[in-house]
C-alpha cells in the first residue's frame, strides 16, 4: 500500500517525446539528459526512485580495476573519466577514497600481475601512485589481519558515494527543473505497440489507483532487472531474454577494534574479489555473485551468502571474532547483466548495452542492459545519441587523490549554521547531503523549532530536510524520505524507537492524525525490514521471511 500525501494530476492522454521506464540511477540520468535537450520527457518508477539496484550497490564510484583482468579497457577508460567528472561536480557526495589491495601467499593473483594492472590503471586515470603515509595504514591493518599469512599491500585511489540515493535525488530535481515530468509509485503495465512501432505506454498510478495511457514517440526501458518483464508484458517478439540476473549481497557490521579506515580490496576464500570498506559509520562487506532470475522485488540474501561474507571477513580479521550476531543487517540486489548462460557471473561484461527493439517488432523502443553507478551519465548521453540528439562527451580535468573540497564544505557549513540557527554539525550534514540547496533548507529551518528538531535523537539531520524531500524531491512515503532522500534510517544506531520518534516529529509538522501516523509508520517499518534483512535470527526464519 502506498500512502499519498497529496493528490497528483492525471497524465491520461498526454503526449511525450520520450517515456523512460525505471527510476534507478540510469533511468534518472537518461530522463535528465533528454529533458535538458528540450524533449518532452516522462519518467516513471513503479516503487521509489533509487529504491532498487541503486540502493543495493557497494556504493563505490570506481574505474573498475577488476575489469582490466577481463581486458575491458574501454569500460575502464569510460569509468575513470566519469569518476573524475563526479568528483569534480558532486564533491559533497562523491569523495576520493584510498584503497588497500591485499594479497597473500594463497592468492590466485600474483603480486607482479596486480602491480602491473595498478600501474596501467593509474596511467589511464592520469594520477600517480599515492604514498601510503610511510606505510602507516598498512602497518595498522597488518596488526589485526590473520597473522598466519604473509601479506602484500598495494595502494590505489578510487572514490565512494556513500549515498547514491542522494545523487539520484539531485539528478531527479535537475531533470524536473529542465521540464521532465516525474512519477514514482507509477507502474508501467505495458508498452503499446502497433504496426511494428511503439505508440505509447499503459500506466497504473499506485497512489491514485488509476490506470492511464500516454502517447510516446520513444520508450527507453531502464527498468534494470525488470527489463524482460516490461518486454513480456508488451508482447515483444524476443528470440532470447535480455538479462541473466546475478544477485549481489552485502552485510553491514559495526566498526570493530582495528577495522580499516581505508577500503580493503582482497580475495575471499574461493578467490573471488570482495570489498571491506568504511560506510556510514559502519563496515560494509560485499559482494556475492549468484545467478538469480526470480522476482527482483523479492530477492533477499541467502543464508549461504551471508555465511560466506561473514566467514570471509572473519578469516581476514580473526581478532575481531566476527560471527552472525555481529551483523547489523544484510541486503541484496539483482545486477541486470546481459544474458550469458554459458559464462560464469564474474566473466560477464559490466559494460552497458543499448538494445534496439526494431527487429523485435517495436521500433523506437530501447532497452538498457547492465550499467553501474559510475557510468550512468555516460549511458544517458549514449541513449540521447541513439535517438539522434547531440550529446557531446564532457571535458574532464583530473581531480587527483586527496583533493576533496573539504575546506569549501567547512566554509559553507559555517555560513549555513549562521543563516539557519542550527549547529555546525547539522549545517555540515546539510551541505554533505544537499550541496547548494543546503542554504535554502537552513532558511526553512528558521521558521520553527519543530523544523530545527533532529529527525531522531541520534542524528544531526533535521525535520526541515524531510519537508524539503516532500516538497521538492518527489518523496511520497516515509520510506522515500528516511531510506533515500534523508537516509538517516540507514544509520548504525537506527531502531524501531527511532522510527517512532521520527514519525512523531515529522507528522507533527505535516499535520498527520493518529491514523495517518500509524499507517505511515507501519508501512515504513515493513519496507525497511524487507530491505535491510535482520541476520541475528536463525537462517530458517530468514528464508521464511522471503516468501
Amino acid at each position: 500500500m502506498v500512502l499519498a500525501t497529496n493528490p497528483r494530476a492525471s497524465l491520461d492522454g498526454q503526449h511525450f517525446h520520450v517515456v523512460v521506464i525505471g527510476g534507478g540511477i540510469n533511468g534518472v540520468a537518461v530522463a535528465r539528459e533528454f529533458a535538458r535537450a528540450g524533449k518532452q520527457t516522462l519518467l516513471v518508477e513503479q516503487n521509489d526512485f533509487a529504491s532498487g539496484v541503486t540502493s543495493r550497490s557497494t556504493r563505490i564510484i570506481h574505474g573498475g580495476l577488476r575489469y582490466l583482468e577481463h581486458g575491458e579497457l574501454g569500460l575502464v577508460r569510460e569509468s575513470l573519466r566519469e569518476r573524475e567528472k563526479l568528483l569534480r561536480e558532486r564533491s559533497h557526495l562523491v569523495h576520493p577514497m584510498h584503497f588497500l589491495l591485499l594479497l597473500n601467499e594463497t592468492s590466485q593473483r600474483s603480486a607482479l600481475k596486480v602491480r602491473a594492472g595498478l600501474w596501467l590503471y593509474q596511467r589511464m586515470a592520469g594520477t600517480a601512485a599515492r604514498k601510503n603515509s610511510n606505510g602507516t595504514e598498512s602497518r595498522q591493518l597488518e596488526r589485526v589481519l590473520d597473522a598466519g599469512h604473509r601479506w602484500s599491500f598495494l595502494d590505489y585511489e578510487d572514490a565512494q558515494c556513500e549515498f547514491p540515493e542522494r545523487l539520484v535525488a539531485e539528478w531527479l530535481t535537475e531533470g524536473a527543473s529542465a521540464g521532465a515530468v516525474v512519477r514514482n509509485h507509477m507502474e508501467a503495465l505495458a508498452v503499446d505497440v502497433a504496426h511494428g512501432r511503439i505508440k505509447g505506454v499503459l500506466l497504473r498510478d499506485l497512489i491514485m489507483g488509476r490506470d492511464q495511457r500516454v502517447d510516446a514517440a520513444w520508450v527507453i526501458n531502464c527498468s534494470g532487472p525488470w527489463a524482460d518483464r516490461v518486454c513480456q508484458r508488451s508482447s515483444l517478439r524476443m528470440a532470447k531474454p535480455l538479462l541473466g540476473g546475478v544477485r549481489g549481497s552485502h552485510i553491514a557490521l559495526p566498526r570493530f577494534p582495528g577495522s580499516p579506515g581505508a577500503a580493503v580490496y582482497t580475495e575471499a576464500a574461493d578467490g573471488r574479489p570482495i570489498f571491506v570498506l568504511p560506510w556510514n559509520e559502519q563496515i560494509l562487506v560485499g559482494t556475492t555473485e549468484v545467478a538469480d532470475n526470480g522476482d527482483p522485488a523479492k530477492t533477499v540474501p541467502s543464508a549461504d551468502e551471508i555465511n560466506y561474507l561473514i566467514r570471509s571477513v572473519a578469516q581476514l580479521f580473526p581478532k575481531a571474532k566476527i560471527s552472525a550476531p555481529s551483523v547489523k543487517h544484510a541486503f541484496a540486489g539483482i545486477r541486470p547483466l546481459p544474458y550469458s548462460p554459458d559464462n560464469r557471473p564474474s566473466a560477464i561484461t559490466r559494460r552497458h548495452i543499448l538494445h534496439d527493439h526494431a527487429d523485435d517488432g517495436a521500433a523506437h523502443m530501447i532497452s538498457v542492459i547492465g550499467g553501474k553507478l559510475t557510468t550512468a551519465a555516460s549511458l544517458a548521453r549514449q541513449c540521447a545519441r541513439k535517438i539522434g540528439l547531440n550529446a557531446a562527451e564532457p571535458n574532464t580535468i583530473a581531480v587527483g587523490p586527496g583533493t576533496a573540497l573539504d575546506p569549501l564544505l567547512d566554509e559553507a557549513a559555517l555560513e549555513i549554521a549562521r543563516v539557519g540557527a542550527v549547529s555546525e554539525e547539522t549545517a555540515r550534514g546539510m551541505v554533505e547531503w544537499h550541496g547548494k540547496r543546503a542554504a535554502d533548507i537552513a532558511r526553512t529551518a528558521l521558521v520553527s523549532a519543530e523544523l530545527r528538531a533532529p529527525v531522531c535523537p541520534h542524528t544531526s539531520h533535521v525535520v526541515a530536510e524531510v519537508i524539503e524531500a516532500y516538497r521538492r524531491e518527489y518523496a511520497v512515503t516515509l520510506g522515500d524520505v528516511l531510506l533515500r532522500r534523508v537516509p538517516v534510517a540507514l544509520g548504525a544506531c537506527w531502531s524501531a524507537s527511532c522510527s517512532r520518534e521520527a514519525a512523531l516529529r515529522i507528522g507533527a509538522v505535516l499535520g498527520w492524525n493518529e491514523q495517518a501516523m500509524g499507517a505511515n509508520l507501519e508501512a515504513f517499518e515493513m519496507e525497511r525490514t524487507a530491505f535491510l534483512r535482520p541476520v541475528g535470527r536463525p537462517a530458517a526464519a530468514l528464508e521464511a521471511g522471503a516468501d
